[in-house]
């Protein structure tokens, strides 16, 4: 007896532990603890159980042996106290553990549970991919007369969108339509939640006629709750002798006459379909080796696959084909919104819009924001739009109350089957402010080399949690984004995040000041980044390197989201050199509301910089350049303010130029409010560049002093004070093109104004062309409004004035400048003047 005693408590354990890594340990471990005290004492087991559920799924995540075997011995010693002291607690334990676990190897003597088989047998069995099945002892069940198999899922919805896909899909099964000799092998993969299954199972409605022989379904998630209990990190365990024999009891074979093994069940699956033509969907799958048992062996059948994972070794070994299904498109959301809840997307489309948007195009998204829409009472469109848009909440929203349908536990698969360093990069990305970046910056996120990321960043865009673009960078979807912080802020060091953004920020720091230096060697600074810059690598200045603007532009919404995350946490003088850096993009791409906000960002942080020295110079700094987008924006007031609070830091800070800047920018507040003014304010940074030697600035103050004068009514001093700006700008030892061609667009407008109207038309047509080398076109845009004038004064012709109007609108549009609504209203007069048939929207 003693002997059967200790069999039991050890299979038993070997059951239990197994339930303490899955959901059902909750109801198990209440039942467990009852068992325990069965004979009264033992209040604390309950504790006792989920202390030692809690160590095991430590020491499993950790590949820690000793330390699970160490959870395993205690629990079986507990069990085979009881069953020592207590002759009834066997039977109940057998009858107890076929209960919470019946596919569990167990089989107990009938010396220990009073002759009753209280649980199936089971055999191990080994196939190809170190993957360990288990395999249950038939029941005898008479197989019966079979229809044709159908084992296709029944669809209770409407399937709309992914025509393409399904196109594509035909397109993958030629064997069928061919009479081939082969076996269609096609891998339909995609991030959880996009809709692999519906798309697999409304492919094969449409292709029943195809294979005469039947259709087989099996869900391999299914049979995964019913596997081995140990799992082993990164790869998955799932019951193929359960699968196997699914599809032979369809093929007609009896249930008495299915073998017991791996190898003979699949040998007898070949033997079946030989000479049928039948298609198998296999659902859920995530290893190779799961799908290679179940190949039919008729020539002209299809298996069709879909999983989490792109499974490249069925593509490199058994020649399957790739699909890959991505999120719906904007239109294609919508009319899945549409066709599950019509009243919510008629009522208010503009907010359903933003409401596809949200959800990124995942259908299990959407359906669930359906879902909320249809049930909740009350819940409008526009009102769930509004919950959303808080990131912080976005996926508690994506979840029906009871949360057994979640996009959080969507994602659930495909998080914990990564292998644990794929896995640790994983959750750090959802740290990243950004859902678009390279290698470079995902290694400095997970600190790794870049050679080991790039590895990792190829497991992660197999499984379909990031996806690898044309241009070499990679993306990660919103809802994916917010998946993995979830997991960050869950499993990572409280301090992880904020270090992450400290490495992150000064990467892009680097990378930034260096674009800055490339763009534009001399001007003026307030950070001191030499020691950083030296020892980092300059990729601008390397054959074959990026052109920085471009990068600049490219990574704009990513440096944003670096500054507001390193604002959060108090990364003060990281923004403000960030700031100063990213500033460069902007004197050349008039992203005003981006810049506005970058910069506002900056001069706080500068504000709060314990280096009191630095902080108050790059304030000053900040605040004067944060004027000219406020002014551009029409908040003069905001400038105004900003303008005043640079001037008083400036009169603080021992720096000439600095303060000759800033008085500089409060010309050109002036300019618009106070021209005598202005003109006194050049004036006076005029003097403070010469006497500190600094030639350039002395040129800009110079070039800008000249169009005030010329709007004070001075128009001959002004041509003279311009032709020496443009004349010093050209001439300084790194001339400054972009800025000669904006004194030369100047010089143009002051000669229209002296009556020189075909030398000012010349300069103007100069400047432009030079201004859209230099890639200015904000200033570009100045010249041509002023070439418009000119034409239409000199009556050039309605279509010269309407070409030059419509480019500068084209510009001052995608600058979100308010100077557009001026001069659509002057494109509209010419429209109007020249009578209905005239295309008002740009050149003819």
């Amino acid at each position: 007896m003693e002997a059967e005693l200790t069999a039991l408590a050890a299979t038993a354990v070997t059951a239990l532990t197994g339930l303490m890594v899955t959901e059902s340990w909750e109801q198990a471990k209440l039942r467990l603890a009852r068992w325990f005290r069965r004979r009264g004492g033992d209040e604390n087991v309950q504790g006792e159980l989920e202390a030692a559920g809690e160590e095991l799924a430590h020491a499993r995540e950790d590949g820690d042996v000793r330390a699970a075997g160490r959870v395993e011995e205690r629990l079986r010693e507990r069990l085979l106290g009881v069953l020592q002291d207590d002759a009834e607690a066997a039977g109940e334990l057998a009858r107890l553990i076929s209960e919470l676990a019946p596919d569990a190897p167990v089989t107990y003597v009938s010396s220990v549970s009073g002759g009753t088989h209280h649980g199936p047998s089971f055999q191990g069995a080994h196939i190809h991919g170190d993957i360990t099945f288990t395999v249950p002892a038939p029941v005898s069940v008479s197989a019966g007369t079979r229809p044709r198999p159908n084992q296709l899922p029944a669809r209770t919805y409407t399937f709309v969108n992914r025509d393409e896909q399904i196109h594509e899909l035909s397109q993958a099964f030629p064997a069928a339509r061919a009479g081939s000799d082969r076996v269609d092998l096609v891998v339909v993969s995609g991030v959880s939640g996009v809709g692999k299954t519906a798309t697999a199972l409304r492919f094969a409605e449409t292709v029943q006629d195809r294979y005469p022989d039947g259709q087989f379904y099996v869900s391999l998630a299914g049979l995964r709750d019913q596997s081995a209990r140990t799992p082993v990190v990164g790869r998955d365990t799932i019951d193929l002798g359960e699968a196997l024999a699914i599809c032979l009891s369809a093929l007609g074979v009896g249930e008495n006459d299915i073998p017991r093994t791996i190898e003979a069940r699949t040998n007898e699956l070949r033997s079946w379909t030989a000479g049928r033509r039948i298609l198998l969907v296999l659902d859920d799958v995530t290893e190779p080796a799961h799908v290679r048992a179940l190949i039919p062996q008729g020539p002209g059948s299809g298996v069709l696959v879909t999983s989490h994972r792109t499974l490249g070794e069925l593509v490199a070994r058994d020649d399957a084909t790739p699909v890959s299904l991505k999120p719906l498109d904007d239109h294609g959301g919508l009319a899945l919104l549409a066709h599950m809840c019509p009243r919510a997307v008629d009522a208010d489309r503009v907010a359903a819009g933003q409401l596809v948007k949200l959800c990124g195009g995942l259908p299990i998204a959407l359906r669930i924001v359906a879902a909320r829409l249809r049930t909740e009472e009350g819940l409008t469109t526009a009102e769930l739009v509004e919950e959303l848009s808080d990131e912080t909440d976005r996926l508690a929203g994506l979840s029906l109350p009871t949360e057994e349908l979640s996009v959080s536990t969507a994602l659930g698969p495909s998080y914990r089957l990564l292998p644990p360093d794929a896995a640790r990069l994983y959750r750090l990305l959802g740290w990243l402010p950004t859902g678009r970046f390279d290698a470079g910056v995902a290694s400095v996120a997970a600190d790794v080399d870049t050679r080991v990321v790039k590895r990792l960043l190829r497991v992660l865009a197999g499984a379909g949690l990031v996806q690898r673009e044309a241009d070499g960078r990679y993306v990660m979807h919103d809802l994916i984004r917010l998946h993995a912080r979830e997991c960050a802020d869950r499993e990572e060091p409280a301090t992880g995040e904020a270090e992450l953004i400290g490495r992150v920020g000064t990467h892009y720091l680097v990378l930034s000041a260096f674009a800055d230096r490339a763009i534009k060697k001399k001007r003026k600074r307030i950070a001191d980044l030499s020691v950083l810059l030296r020892e980092a690598n300059d990729p601008f200045a390397a054959p074959g390197g990026p052109a920085p603007l471009i990068w600049l532009d490219t990574e704009r919404a990513a440096i944003l989201g670096v500054l507001r995350a390193a604002s959060r946490h108090g990364r003060h003088t990281l923004v403000w050199q960030l700031a100063e850096a990213f500033t460069a993009l902007f004197f050349h791409r008039r992203y005003l509301e981006i810049w506005r906000e970058a910069l506002e960002l900056g001069a706080q942080a500068a504000a709060a910089d314990p280096d009191r020295m630095a902080g108050e110079a790059a304030e000053a700094r900040l605040r004067s350049l944060l004027s000219r987008p406020l002014m551009d924006l029409d908040r003069h007031d905001e400038a105004r303010t900003q303008l005043e609070q640079a001037l008083r830091l400036a009169e603080t800070v021992d720096d000439l130029v600095l303060r000759a800047s800033v008085l500089e920018f409060q010309g050109r507040y002036l300019d618009r409010h106070d021209p005598e003014n202005a003109v006194a304010a050049y004036r006076h940074s005029l003097a403070l560049n010469e006497q500190a030697g600094e030639t350039r600035g002395a040129a800009i103050a110079r070039a800008f002093l000249g169009s005030a004068l010329s709007a004070d009514g001075d128009h001959t001093e002004a041509l003279a004070v311009l032709r020496r700006a443009h004349h010093d700008l050209l001439a300084d030892e790194e001339p400054d093109v972009r800025m000669a061609a904006r004194a030369l667009a100047a010089i143009g407008l002051v000669r229209d104004r002296l009556g020189d109207t075909q030398e000012a038309d010349r300069d103007l047509k100069e400047a432009v062309g030079i201004l859209r080398e230099r890639d200015a076109m904000h200033y570009a845009a100045e010249a041509l409004v002023g070439l418009a004038d000119i034409a239409q004064r000199t009556g050039a012709g309605t279509d010269v004035v309407r070409d030059h109007l419509a480019e500068a609108l084209e510009i001052y549009e995608r600058d979100g400048n308010p100077v557009a609504g001026e001069l659509h209203g002057r494109i509209q007069e010419l429209d109007a003047a020249e009578g209905p048939e005239t295309d008002h929207r740009g050149p003819r």
